[in-house]
């Protein structure tokens, strides 16, 4: 009986003390689970994966027919001695068959793919429990896992990363193994020949685009620059971001920025506030919304978010006006901060 804890899956995948049996990989982040079972198909094939037939079947086929799956596992490999079957999707209906096989597995591997488990799920407890049995839980990766796989990853394949690129991945791609391994795939084939990336390229390949002009126009008028302000919106409308979604992130923006004045408000200092807001701000704008939250008081702010409100519904009885009416709300909070 071996139940893995989830900071123990990483070091049993590179040594699995199982050459046979059942190996559940499971857990809500499904592109873990999956990279985790392909890892396990690579390991268990041995060198080159010479002599090994892998069969793959999807949850649903053996749904109305669990009895498929071991008749899989019982018939001679056709081309070697090491037969794999990989189940994606699996749910509690392979239990009883899978209670046939726990105990003699006969050198059948038989790999699972399911969501996230409770303790007490029948397919959980049955691998869990068995001799040939390990559960392997595939959790969210933290801040410290996402950058250790990025250093990891630009390590392997010679590549230079600038100061703040891991810093910059990390808050840009999430916690979602899958979307991130495509990233970074992504980026080292960008930099296969230079073998060098910056922010910069990271930025472009990577980030929402529209998503950080949007913060670049928020950032502009809060903090009383116009030249800013008007490049930030000459560069969305020419990316073809709708007025209305402008007017629509702007009153967020300054309606978070209420929040947190209230907290500086109280008393605690604007870089606390920041470090315990959620969402939590990307790093890159840390420096802005803090002088944001010293220009700022909460009567102006109210005031932002009157104009930015009465803006809304104006564009929404005249889209034709939307651009207009967004360009100029934005300037006069763009003057207002200036002046402050």
């Amino acid at each position: 009986m071996t139940a893995l804890k989830a900071h123990e899956v990483a070091r049993f995948l590179t040594r699995p003390d199982l050459s046979e049996g059942i190996f559940l990989a499971y857990g809500p982040d499904t592109g873990l689970v999956r990279e985790t079972a392909q890892t396990l198909v690579r390991q268990l094939s041995g060198e080159k994966g010479q002599g090994t037939e892998v069969v793959t079947f999807e949850g649903a086929e053996l749904d109305a027919d669990p009895s498929r799956l071991a008749v899989e596992a019982r018939t001679p490999s056709l081309f070697g001695d090491k037969r794999i079957i990989r189940v994606r999707g699996a749910t509690k209906s392979l239990v009883m068959t899978l209670t046939e096989i726990r105990d003699d597995p006969q050198g059948a591997v038989i790999i699972l793919e399911a969501g996230n488990l409770t303790p007490k799920d029948a397919l959980r407890a049955l691998v869990d429990a068995a001799r040939f049995g390990r559960s392997l839980p595939c959790y969210a990766d933290s801040d410290e896992t996402i950058a250790a796989l990025i250093r990891d990853t630009f390590s392997k394949n010679g590549i230079r990363a600038d100061g703040d690129v891991v810093t910059t991945l990390r808050e840009t791609l999430g916690n979602d193994r899958e979307i991130t391994r495509r990233e970074l795939e992504k980026l080292v084939l960008y930099a296969a020949q230079s073998k060098v990336l910056t922010v910069e390229d990271v930025v472009t390949l990577c980030a929402d685009n529209a998503a950080l002009v949007i913060d670049q126009i928020a950032d502009a008028a809060g903090t009383g620059h116009a030249h800013k302000l008007d490049d930030a919106i000459n560069r969305a409308i020419g990316n073809a971001v709708d007025p209305q979604r402008l007017l629509a992130t702007s009153l967020i923006h300054f309606n978070m920025l209420r929040r947190l004045r209230a907290e500086v408000d109280a008393g605690r200092s604007a870089r606390d506030v920041l470090d315990n807001a959620r969402p939590r701000p990307h790093f890159s704008r840390r420096n802005a919304l803090e002088q944001q939250l010293r220009l700022w008081t909460d009567p102006a702010l109210a005031n932002a978010c009157e104009r930015l409100q009465t803006a809304t519904g104006e564009s929404r009885r005249k889209p034709a006006l939307a651009e207009t009416l967004f360009r100029r709300t934005m300037l006069a909070l763009c003057m207002a901060a200036a002046e402050r």
